[in-house]
């Protein structure tokens, strides 16, 4: 972790340690070395800086030094990819899947994982959240893609919910990526521990690690 002076060229992303879709994001910034400030958002108390810039009030949010705001994760990754793309993330952009993820099998997650919210059977959400772990399987790619990177922290959380039960699941493709990812480089190089942002701090500036 870096920290120091705030340049006036540096973009400034509003994330959260655990939420897939900051998750992605900060993916992509990692992979295309793209320097930025890191402002872990407490999401019980939301920066007003951050309200401000997307009345959204959810993260992740990128302010660019010209005042633009791109507050849409995914709209993130393509923004950082388009400058600089290294590992051809952008080759690997199955959009259909990405679309899979974002509805169905994120409904299924968040009534699996918090049944108690919806009123749900779990069970129920959990087969079908199977459904497109099974779609991920049948469309598993040599190398890590923007596809990849788009989908594996939802992955993450759903396998987090009965670790021992997805492991039993046979899906050796799906079991495989996914440990790949979280032992690798890329997934230690974004999951820093921050405490929340305030007005005042020191900026932490994300280095550009050396990844493969």
């Amino acid at each position: 972790m870096l920290t120091g002076t705030l340049r006036a060229a540096d973009p400034i992303l509003y994330s959260f340690r655990r939420c897939p879709y900051a998750m992605r994001a900060r993916l992509a910034l990692a992979i295309s070395a793209t320097p930025y400030i890191l402002r872990e958002v407490k999401l019980s108390a939301k920066p007003a800086a951050m309200v401000a810039a997307s009345a959204k009030g959810t993260v992740p949010v990128m302010v660019l030094a010209d005042g633009t705001v791109i507050d849409q994760s995914l709209d993130i990754m393509r923004w950082a990819l388009a400058r600089h793309d290294p590992a051809r993330w952008l080759a690997r952009d199955d959009r259909d899947l990405i679309a899979q993820c974002d509805g169905p099998f994120k409904q299924a997650l968040d009534r699996y994982k918090y049944p108690e919210r919806h009123g749900a059977d779990p069970r129920d959400h959990r087969e079908s959240g199977v459904a497109f772990l099974r779609a991920v399987e049948a469309q598993a790619a040599p190398e890590f893609g923007l596809t990849d990177a788009a989908i594996i922290p939802f992955v993450r959380q759903f396998a987090g919910v009965d670790r021992g039960w997805f492991d039993a699941l046979p899906l050796p493709h799906v079991h495989a990526w996914l440990n790949r990812f979280v032992d690798g480089p890329l997934y230690a190089a974004i999951m820093l521990r921050l405490a929340p942002w305030a007005p005042g701090d020191a900026p932490v500036r994300m280095p550009q690690p050396a990844l493969p």
